[in-house]
């Protein structure tokens, strides 16, 4: 199986935050980005390993900045790290200013998915090869959210979870 780069993952989506997508604070609903994150992360997986994914976990929602009616949102997503069958997706969100053009970033996320066959179970996926400074350190602190994952679902025990543990820890 041919490893991928994380630019290979890339999936990027716009769009236009419309009334019906809003609060009566004229805000975008989170759980409509929830949902619109989720589309663009699976795209991302799927790229990585061209077979059916699954949403397994978000793992996290930062809803940073209110995204108002009218704005332009701009959603990219790719997988920061690759394990057996799952896939790590970050997915950051920019609005971009009416006037100027200007993106800012407003939320992220993490989405975990995994890779399944035609019954549905888990299948091997390819390995992921970072090469920006920014997938570089995705790429590292993945390991370490998957074994604060592990640990919260009670997989693993905190003793076992070693790349934690160098958060807080001198070697």
């Amino acid at each position: 199986m041919k490893a991928r780069t994380a630019k290979e993952t890339l999936s990027v989506t716009t769009k236009i935050v419309l009334p019906n997508d809003t609060n009566t604070l004229g805000n975008l609903f989170g759980g409509q980005l929830l949902a619109w994150m989720d589309v663009i992360a699976s795209v991302s997986a799927h790229r990585h390993c061209r077979r059916v994914v699954v949403t397994a976990s978000v793992n996290n929602v930062s809803f940073n900045q209110p995204i108002q009616h009218a704005s332009i949102v701009t959603l990219e997503a790719k997988v920061s790290r690759a394990f057996s069958s799952s896939m790590e997706v970050f997915v950051d969100v920019f609005v971009e200013d009416h006037v100027t053009g200007k993106r800012i970033k407003s939320n992220e996320a993490i989405y975990t998915f995994v890779a399944v066959d035609q019954n549905g179970g888990p299948i091997q996926v390819p390995e992921l090869v970072p090469e920006t400074e920014e997938e570089k350190h995705r790429f590292e602190g993945a390991l370490r959210r998957k074994e604060l994952s592990l640990i919260l679902a009670g997989k693993m025990k905190p003793k076992d979870a070693v790349n934690l543990k160098r958060l807080f820890t001198e070697e």
